[in-house]
């Protein structure tokens, strides 16, 4: 009996991780605009900390194409219903970090 969990937990625990690269993977396409872990510097919406269920809503907004949007659906045409929840609950996770805007060239 032991042994039978051991094996399960082998095969398992490797799958799991694979799943948890995809999604940082699939997060890390984001950064591109919303910037690194969804803190974003300005121009895009800020997805660290994001309610998971807002943010489920607007993904599926954005495939359906009940949202308009210039690029994002693409994006969300191109993830199943499991990734955008777990995108979701990885972007919830985040901590929101608060960043000043860029000094302008005037101020130097």
């Amino acid at each position: 009996m032991r042994m039978h969990w051991i094996v399960m937990m082998l095969l398992v625990l490797p799958a799991m991780a694979g799943a948890d690269t995809h999604i940082r993977t699939l997060a890390a396409s984001c950064a591109a605009c919303h910037g690194p872990d969804g803190n974003s510097a300005g121009g895009t919406p800020v997805l660290a900390g994001l309610e998971r269920n807002h943010f489920v809503l607007q993904m599926k907004a954005f495939r359906s194409g009940e949202r308009s949007s210039t690029v994002m659906h693409h994006h969300a045409k191109g993830l199943t219903e499991t990734e955008i929840e777990q995108l979701a609950d990885y972007f919830a996770a985040q901590k929101r970090v608060t960043t000043s805007p860029p000094m302008t060239l005037g101020g130097l």
